[in-house]
């Protein structure tokens, strides 16, 4: 790129399934106080720009952005809504930076998704109001439907679909973050509640609240504030179409090209060499093996034997969600991705305890919008 950013702090809040003790505007302020800590600034004084990612439907007012500047410090400073996925948000961030024109960007995106009382009403209203929308079924349906198809064109098994959420729901156990770890057997995810064939309860990945803010810099201004900078190499989006009638259901076109920009911008040429772990999207349990094959990290079709046996374990050739990723931590509705980010970032930094990756070095972190949409975004992150 054509000038250097730098993830120099991190804070986060929540990480529950509930949270009646505190506001978003609450979960916000921690995750926010932690985060200037960390990068020792006063936002005040300090910080250029800040970019926070909401969704004005789930939050249930209008022009999001005017209700966070209390909470994140953004005296007369400009502020913008990313409505889309959380790594969109980061992207905005870095944008910024590549300007020149920002030296500080901060980046937070929340979930209080337990205030939600009739979210897959409000996930409706994203549908095609003529063809789609009066069909009055579960959203959910949706990926019920690319399940299946993802399945018949890759000959993958339920069960190599359900070992991603075994394994992700055991990693959760070392993460103090994830409310959703447990020790979790391949069984117990294919008998678990049928939620839309062939998916099943413990393959969705159940809510959580909490907020995440990124303090971005510049390289120089990076330097200064921390030994430990967290270098973003690459960033990529890209959105496929929303139409269910016309998308393509067995391919996940969106994260591969995504991927494909991130991969340009960072100088990557063999994704499964370069990058040492990964942190993906696994909403449910088979996106995780859509994205990987996706993302390039293996050939299509071999995603769930490659799992099954153990080669995205937390011991394996590619970790793959040492997090535990949303099956483990919790979905985090626009947040989720930049979850993901956080723990790349811990990973690096060393500072993920029991589940740290050794000699962790380059990590890419990717996140899905959710149903129906079809957009995501990549970020390549790295500690040299």
């Amino acid at each position: 790129m054509i000038r250097e950013v730098a993830i120099a702090g991190v804070g986060w809040s929540g990480f529950r399934s509930i949270t009646p003790d505190l506001s978003y505007k609450e979960l916000m302020y921690e995750a926010a106080a932690r985060a200037y800590e960390e990068a020792g600034i006063d936002p005040r004084r300090d910080v250029d720009s800040f970019v926070t990612v909401g969704e004005d439907y789930n939050e249930g007012v209008s022009i999001f952005d005017e209700y966070v500047p209390d909470q994140l410090g953004a005296l007369h400073r400009p502020v913008q809504t990313i409505a889309g996925e959380g790594i969109h948000g980061l992207a905005a961030g870095v944008m910024q930076i590549l300007t020149g024109q920002f030296d500080v960007v901060v980046v937070e995106a929340h979930s209080k998704a337990s205030n939600i009382l009739t979210l897959p009403y409000v996930l409706a209203f994203a549908f095609d109001p003529v063809f789609n929308r009066p069909l009055a079924a579960h959203p959910y349906y949706v990926a019920g439907m690319e399940m299946l198809r993802y399945m018949a064109e890759t000959g993958t098994t339920h069960a190599e679909c359900a070992s991603v959420a075994a394994k992700n729901r055991n990693n959760a156990l070392l993460n103090p973050l994830a409310g959703y770890g447990g020790a979790v057997t391949i069984d117990d995810v294919l008998n678990s509640e049928p939620v839309s064939e062939p998916l099943t309860r413990l393959e969705c990945a159940g809510h959580s609240d909490g907020a995440i803010v990124l303090v971005l810099a510049d390289g120089e201004t990076a330097r200064a504030l921390t030994d430990k900078p967290i270098w973003v190499n690459g960033v990529g989006w890209a959105n496929d179409t929303f139409w269910l009638e016309s998308r393509a259901w067995g391919v996940a076109r969106y994260a591969r090209d995504a991927a494909e920009m991130a991969y340009r911008t960072a100088g990557i040429r063999s994704p499964r060499n370069e990058i040492d772990f990964a942190e993906i999207d696994d909403t449910f349990a088979y996106k995780e093996l859509q994205h990987l094959e996706a993302l390039g990290l293996c050939p299509a079709g071999t995603a769930g034997p490659w799992t099954a046996e153990g080669g995205t374990a937390l011991t394996g050739e590619l970790p793959v969600n040492p997090s535990g990723g949303a099956q483990g931590e919790g979905h985090l509705l626009d947040a989720t991705g930049l979850a993901r980010v956080l723990e790349v970032v811990q990973q690096l930094r060393g500072e993920a305890g029991q589940r740290q990756i050794e000699n962790a070095e380059v990590g890419l972190a990717f996140g899905w919008r959710g149903v129906p949409t079809t957009g995501g975004a990549a970020v390549i992150l790295s500690n040299r």
